[in-house]
């Protein structure tokens, strides 16, 4: 047992040491950092290319890995993104450092070699022999990993309390505000943190490496496991995350003495065990208080008096939109190209043909996103979960009830829609930070402990799902999956324009406002989360027939965040944002899979994550800042050619008077179809 215990400690004390560093930094910027992972795998892959494929000393590529590179790293990622996120909203954060988490792995791929690697180094030799601790071995990589731990704890708390830069930071997580008052430039402080906790991040990915890989695989758990250690911690406990993030590290290793070696079942329990302590923290959490607010205790009164002024754009400014004919025609443009792309596609051969029609089936899966982020203001994280559980399910119910394909389909995104308004009756209540978490987890959960079952996985070959008859060829399922997509759109546009649709926008645009006006948040918020559910399911159980089969490999709640960075990239807020990244998601993987060597075949997931990244900056994505940019010049057009010069005639009526919107109409004027 005491072997177990020793080992669970070292897994504990990697846990802890990026509990610390995502702590810090929510505590100093109010950024719940999920490109943690992608930032310990780029130090990690780093301490790799310098150790195992340069030969460089183990001591000198640790140096300048963790001291050296960590902390440029996270100066670099300050000035480009995490310094345009401070004072941003919830959503915005969350969305950016998405981003980031998609975009950062493939280009320290590109950077530094695509080879998998199946052995990683750890800080220790690997000619050291075990030492013994009352009979139990206890290797050079833990010791290093308790040292380590002990050095971050002991330092760290001195320089916190004992320094006048740890007297600084402090005064920056009470208030912002107050220490810029004090003379503390609050912008060198932020950069600090972010260099120090980015060397955390790193230590904490080449402690990890060998054990659990050095691979996005092994990083993602990491991440979830440090998430998990800082949701019990409820955000801001150092001391709670760490203990917390122990006991786990011991939890997942004495369990492991229990369960059956081998098992699919130990595969699965394994992974999920950080996902059982979140929730039942957020359970003990919710009984005790009855909600949870992320942003209480984050910033002092002044901050709070102030922050209206530091908001995105799309949330404080007005914006002028002429929402004329001309602009409701541009809008639909895409939509008309897109319709008419399969026919396009097919003179190019049969291959471009299915990366059409696959890309229009993504088009049905990413309207979810235009649903939950768009119109609800929420972002769930779980969204491909609900795809696999319409394809799953689908699947299911064709295989072993004999039901027809199409109402197959619709049979498991009505299951997934009752899941959903569930989980939206479980998580409304949270803040956002907290509803983006638990649905994560839910979708991690789900993913290790049902859609491992061989019910589904069926030896790794999934379980077919044949077209229907009328849709066998890819052109007649691209036109299947189109007419699909505009029935799902004019729900959308109609959502929008009824009675809810304004009921949404109350709650989108200011919550406590709407329980003035007597709204029910939760009422409001669950319907479109159900709504959201079902609509991925359906996209799902599409994609799965594009593939003529279920799998649940195709469905990763990692690539899942991947699909909201492709959304967001094109708008998150517009139906033609939605088809667009469909077409887009699977053409320029295919020009990048047949024409470019095989090193750049990740380019698109980081022009696609940079544009996650960029919505820091432009919130509104691609197509509405694209179609505003083609209105602006068509209508100085219109009105140069409209002046009629003095004396010449009656002057001309000129164009119609633009209409000042807010945040919601301009993006909905957008979409309107």
């Amino acid at each position: 047992m005491l072997q177990y215990v020793l080992a669970g400690l070292a897994l504990g004390a990697i846990y802890a040491i990026a509990s610390a560093s995502l702590t810090v930094t929510f505590v100093s910027a109010g950024v719940l950092n999920f490109g943690f992972g992608a930032m310990a795998y780029f130090v990690a892959r780093f301490y790799y290319w310098l150790n195992s494929q340069h030969g460089w000393p183990t001591y000198s590529a640790g140096i300048v890995s963790i001291v050296v590179v960590g902390p440029a790293l996270g100066m670099a990622l300050y000035l480009i993104l995490f310094r345009f996120i401070r004072g941003k909203s919830t959503l915005v954060k969350l969305v950016s450092t998405i981003g980031l988490f998609v975009a950062l792995p493939p280009v320290a791929d590109i950077t530094m070699g695509t080879q998998s690697i199946t052995s990683a180094p750890g800080l220790a030799s690997l000619s050291d022999q075990p030492y013994h601790f009352l009979g139990s071995p206890v290797t050079t990589d833990q010791i290093i990993t308790y040292g380590f731990l002990l050095f971050v704890l002991i330092v760290g708390t001195g320089i916190l309390r004992f320094t006048d830069i740890g007297l600084k930071v402090r005064a920056m997580v009470d208030s912002e505000a107050m220490a810029s008052l004090s003379g503390t430039n609050p912008g060198r402080v932020a950069l600090g943190v972010w260099a120090i906790t980015t060397a955390l991040a790193g230590l904490a990915g080449i402690l990890v490496a060998p054990s659990q890989g050095l691979d996005m695989g092994g990083m993602s758990a990491l991440m979830a496991a440090a998430f998990a250690a800082v949701v019990v911690a409820r955000l801001r406990s150092l001391p709670i995350a760490v203990i917390a993030a122990l006991a786990m590290g011991v939890v997942t290793d004495v369990i492991q003495k229990y369960l059956p070696a081998n098992s699919s079942l130990t595969a699965a329990i394994i992974p999920s065990i950080p996902f059982g302590f979140i929730l039942i923290a957020l359970i003990v959490y919710l009984l005790r208080s009855g909600t949870l607010d992320e942003g209480a205790g984050v910033a002092g009164p002044l901050d709070q008096a102030i922050r209206p002024a530091t908001q995105d754009a799309a949330e404080s400014s007005a914006e002028m939109v002429d929402v004329n004919k001309r602009g409701a025609a541009l809008s639909a443009m895409p939509l008309v190209i897109v319709a008419v792309l399969p026919l396009i596609l097919k003179g190019f051969g049969s291959y471009w043909l299915g990366q059409g029609a696959w890309g229009i089936c993504y088009a049905i899966t990413f309207l979810t996103f235009t649903v939950v982020t768009g119109e609800g203001g929420m972002l769930w994280l779980s969204q491909v979960m609900f795809a696999a559980t319409g394809a799953m399910a689908g699947a299911q119910f064709v295989t072993y009830w004999h039901v027809p394909v199409l109402l197959a389909i619709l049979m498991g995104a009505v299951i997934a829609s009752v899941v959903g308004s569930i989980i939206g009756v479980l998580t409304i209540r949270l803040g956002d930070l907290y509803v983006a978490l638990t649905t994560f987890t839910f979708s991690l959960i789900v993913e290790q402990l049902v859609f491992t079952r061989n019910r589904f996985l069926q030896g790794g070959i999934g379980l077919p799902l044949y077209r229907p008859s009328f849709a066998r060829s890819d052109l007649a399922l691209a036109y299947l999956a189109l007419v699909v997509f505009l029935v799902i759109a004019a729900l959308t546009v109609n959502l929008r324009r009824s009675t809810s649709g304004m009921a949404l926008r109350a709650v989108r645009d200011s919550e406590s406002a709407s329980r003035t006006l007597g709204l029910s948040v939760l009422q409001v918020k669950v319907i479109v989360g159900a709504l959201a559910a079902f609509v991925a399911a359906v996209g799902g159980g599409f994609l799965a027939l594009y593939a003529n089969e279920a799998q649940p490999q195709s469905y990763s709640t990692y690539g899942g965040l991947v699909w909201l960075a492709v959304v967001v990239t094109m708008g998150v807020r517009t139906i033609t944002g939605a088809a667009l990244a469909g077409m887009a998601f699977t053409i320029f993987n295919g020009v990048f899979t047949t024409y470019v060597p095989a090193r750049w075949g990740e380019v698109p997931q980081i022009m696609f994550g940079l544009g996650a990244i960029g919505v820091a900056r432009n919130p509104e994505g691609v197509v509405v800042q694209t179609g505003r940019q083609i209105r602006g010049l068509l209508s100085g057009k219109r009105q140069s050619a409209d002046t009629t010069p003095a004396g010449s005639g009656s002057p001309s009526d000129g164009p119609a008077p633009p209409v000042m919107v807010g945040e919601g109409t301009a993006l909905r004027a957008e979409a309107a179809q």
